[in-house]
């Protein structure tokens, strides 16, 4: 689907990260873009200065009634044809504690925001796109973002890897089940990228981890993420479809 200036484009966990470099690339390309993300002065003025075409939009993508709201207020002035799930969070822990077991309210969260809201937000942006008119054959593009966490989760990964396997497991049906309202669907399962949540772990484990990725040896940059984006949406052809982006490195244990 070609980009085209006015349309408009979702990418939730839009304030930082691989989200951010979305939201850099696509105002770039001349759409309106909206960030949805949880509430924060700072990141809303953050957000503002990227670009005129990039807007604020504080909202918890597992609220169905926030999510709902925020794409009705969106199509009103923009054709919503985009949308990008990057919302995510991680806790890691063993499944045998120091002091019990993995906390199941933990747990559950990391579900919550990664696989419950990553399908909110994407039925109700489905159900705007889908009155749409078809533009080059389509109406929109769905964009959600699993982890090679998904095929090879390490110690302590218990909730992220189950999130992101779900995320991927999402993908197929959703593309087969909306196929028939024109709108594609694809994740992406990025490697190991320079983001704040990469940059909460330890130094030593960050370098560790660099040291693995066969080529190019080194962390993945956003723009490299959002240049994937912006050819998945331009690629008529890429739909059901989980694409590593990881420069061939396979995770072990820990």
């Amino acid at each position: 689907m070609r980009i085209t200036a006015g349309h408009a484009a979702i990418v939730t966990g839009g304030a930082s990260g691989l989200g951010l470099a979305c939201v850099k690339k696509l105002t770039n390309l001349g759409m309106e873009v909206y960030v949805l993300d949880l509430p924060d002065d700072k990141v809303e003025l953050r957000i503002s200065r990227i670009s005129r075409r990039a807007h604020f939009m504080s909202v918890d993508v597992t609220d169905e009634f926030q999510v709902d709201r925020a794409i009705h207020e969106i199509a009103k002035g923009s054709e919503l044809r985009v949308a990008i799930n990057s919302a995510g969070i991680s806790y890691r822990d063993r499944i045998i504690t120091d002091t019990g077991s993995f906390p199941l309210d933990q747990f559950q969260r990391v579900i919550d925001v990664n696989v419950v809201g990553t399908f909110n937000v994407a039925r109700l942006a489905a159900r705007k796109m889908s009155a749409n008119e078809v533009m080059e054959g389509e109406r929109g593009v769905i964009i959600n973002v699993s982890s090679i966490a998904a095929y090879e989760g390490q110690i302590s990964q218990s909730a992220y890897a189950a999130s992101k396997a779900a995320v991927a497991g999402l993908t197929l049906p959703m593309a087969r089940d909306l196929a028939e309202h024109k709108i594609r669907v694809a994740s992406i399962a990025p490697g190991i990228f320079t983001t704040p949540m990469f940059d909460q772990l330890p130094q030593t484990t960050i370098h560790s981890v660099s040291a693995q990725v066969p080529h190019p040896q080194r962390l993945g940059r956003g723009e490299e993420f959002a240049s994937l984006v912006e050819h998945i949406i331009a690629n008529p052809m890429i739909n059901g479809e989980n694409i590593r982006l990881d420069g061939a490195l396979r995770l072990g244990p820990s």
